[in-house]
């Protein structure tokens, strides 16, 4: 990084940049060519070398008589309303270079608001900034130089392309390779800049436990995507800086079984995993307990009593977890991080009793694009599950008020058949703004109809007591999107989401992937009030992977900003697309870890 003196330093804080790169990357909106005109066109702008002849000042006008030596005429420049500082420019008999806008007027030409400019034979980039505009032009002029852009760490290719866009040879429209260049280089200071926010802590925490031989114990095999993983893992906690991983699959794809060998790979060390519902927790204990039997393994929620946790090899709890003294622990991890506030997961690993940094993995059953996966390994390790155990079957479609009758049979049927149906309603209440119905609307309804019919929502606090019971012995749950993560439900067959355009791809996905779980025949009705063809939701309908939902999403709206975490709709670059870009991503990455 160049080390700026003060008044350069408020411009580009002015500028909203913090390098080269990023100055580089305001690019021209246009070019004034400062070469010598040797023929007038009707009004274009020209550059005269001349001398001032004569001046002559009227109420609402200043004329200005010049002899253009590279003309070889006279020709008379006119400005209109003129500000008293402006007869200053123009002493007569200078000759200096000036420039205007040529006009073709009853039979002679004329040069309209002629100005004195420093110098000729370039093109001068227009930019449209905070800054005036010549205080800009010698900004640019100063800092945009291939050595400077070199020294920032880009490739000298990519520095050879960002200097002709601010300093061409030809007024042009913007060629590939600088488009590539603005590009790459957008993404590589994003990329950088999360880079330098990484922190590595020195760890004495290093992992011994022999996950192969547990492998070798479990009833089934795991997938290649699960023992990637595992193995990323492993090479993590071995190492002397403390793991900081983020582990993303897609729904099914068994990271519990990811989570439980990383609890293998650090014994005797002991292991903390918080989740963020009571079910969730209490699911993973019941899979710890069944796969772990050697571990000692507790489980703190709300409702446990406050007893000492140091005999414990495993601690699984909910945000309980954060008002408990905990003991001190190798590893702590995070399930369905993003249900967590970032505050609540940095308290767990200061909440641990430990003179060195624990290792840290956060979970997430939300997939992202692969582009996504590589730009946030900038700021911390990731690891894709795609792959699932088993192929879920599941028959998406589009619906609307004509196929209810047609639903109605479908739930009718699948109850029948000891199956639960899910139906998801946009909102609580009825809302003018919105035209569906509501779960108060609609329960009633249901109720009538239907027996063992359940309600929950996210501002219902018995929702985890509902969603068991429903579990147990319910046939049909109407819900918000509270149950998009959590809840694992053998017997659940269908989902029904009620207004379906109104979510984004990735929580349909969610809701989707409710059904289904333990390999029954599944169904989604996507059901819309929406007349004609919606691309977006039957895109979804064709596709189960969650990652290729993620990037068909990108498409349709944008991700949220890792560094000032303010963009949470919109786009997030102005020339890089990370749904269509995904080769100048990798080029980026493959650049910063060989740099």
């Amino acid at each position: 990084m160049l080390s700026l003196p003060n008044e350069d330093a408020d411009k580009f804080q002015r500028l909203g940049v913090g390098s080269v790169t990023a100055l580089s990357l305001i690019a021209p909106t246009s070019f004034e060519d400062r070469r010598l005109s040797y023929e007038l066109t009707n009004n274009i702008s020209c550059v005269l070398d001349a001398t001032v002849e004569n001046v002559v000042r009227t109420p609402k006008t200043l004329k200005i008589t010049f002899f253009a030596h590279n003309l070889d005429c006279v020709i008379e420049g006119t400005i209109f309303y003129p500000k008293p500082y402006m007869i200053h420019q123009f002493p007569k008999h200078e000759r200096a270079f000036f420039s205007g806008k040529a006009q073709w007027e009853l039979g002679k030409w004329t040069i309209i608001h002629p100005v004195k400019i420093s110098a000729v034979g370039s093109l001068v980039s227009i930019y449209k900034t905070p800054l005036r505009a010549d205080v800009m032009r010698r900004l640019i002029e100063k800092y945009i130089t291939v050595e400077n852009l070199i020294a920032e760490g880009l490739p000298e290719n990519i520095s050879h392309e960002l200097y002709g866009i601010h300093f061409p040879d030809l007024p042009k429209p913007m060629g590939d390779s600088q488009m590539h260049a603005l590009k790459f280089s957008e993404l590589f200071e994003y990329m950088r800049r999360l880079r330098l926010k990484r922190r590595y802590h020195k760890t004495s925490y290093r992992a011994s436990g022999d996950v192969k031989k547990w492998m070798k114990t479990l009833p089934f095999e795991l997938t290649d995507d699960q023992k990637n993983a595992i193995s990323e893992i492993e090479h993590d906690l071995r190492g002397e800086n403390a793991a900081r991983r983020m582990i993303v699959g897609d729904v099914g794809s068994g990271k519990t079984m990811v989570i439980l060998a990383s609890v293998v790979l650090m014994y005797p060390y002991r292991s903390i995993l918080m989740a963020p519902t009571t079910i969730l927790a209490a699911q993973l204990y019941e899979e710890a307990q069944k796969f772990l039997p050697h571990l000692r393994i507790a489980l703190v929620t709300n409702a446990t009593k406050k007893s000492p946790l140091e005999e414990f090899d495993f601690i699984i709890g909910t945000h309980a977890l954060l008002h408990r003294s905990l003991p001190e622990a190798g590893l702590v991890m995070v399930d369905e991080q993003h249900r967590f506030g970032t505050a609540q997961r940095h308290a767990l690993t200061r909440l641990t009793d430990n003179d060195t940094s624990p290792h840290y993995l956060q979970f997430s059953a939300t997939p992202i694009p692969r582009t996504q996966a590589m730009i946030d390994s900038a700021h911390i390790d990731v690891s894709l599950i795609v792959q699932t155990p088993f192929t879920k079957n599941i028959d998406t479609c589009l619906i609307d008020k004509s196929y209810f009758p047609k639903l109605l049979e479908h739930i009718r049927s699948e109850i029948s058949q000891d199956h639960q149906v899910l139906i998801v309603y946009p909102l609580v209440e009825q809302s003018e703004s919105i035209n569906y119905q509501s779960i108060d609307e609609a329960r009633g309804y249901w109720e009538k109809n239907f027996e063992s019919v359940y309600v929950t929502h996210g501002k219902d606090r018995d929702k985890e007591a509902v969603l068991m019971a429903f579990r147990e012995s319910g046939n049909i749950l109407l819900a918000t999107t509270v149950v998009e993560v959590g809840i694992s439900l053998p017997r659940l067959s269908t989902v029904v989401i009620v207004g379906a355009e109104r979510l984004g791809l990735s929580t349909l996905h969610q809701l989707r992937g409710r059904v289904s779980r333990t390999g029954l025949q599944g169904y989604c009705y996507l059901y819309t009030n929406k007349s004609g063809k919606n691309e977006r939701l039957e895109s979804f309908s064709r596709c189960m992977s969650g990652f290729e939902i993620a990037a068909l999403d990108l498409k349709f709206r944008s991700s949220g900003d890792l560094l000032e975490g303010s963009i949470q709709s919109g786009k997030k670059f102005r020339f890089a697309d990370i749904a269509e870009d995904e080769a100048i991503v990798r080029e980026v990455k493959n650049w910063l870890d060989k740099n």
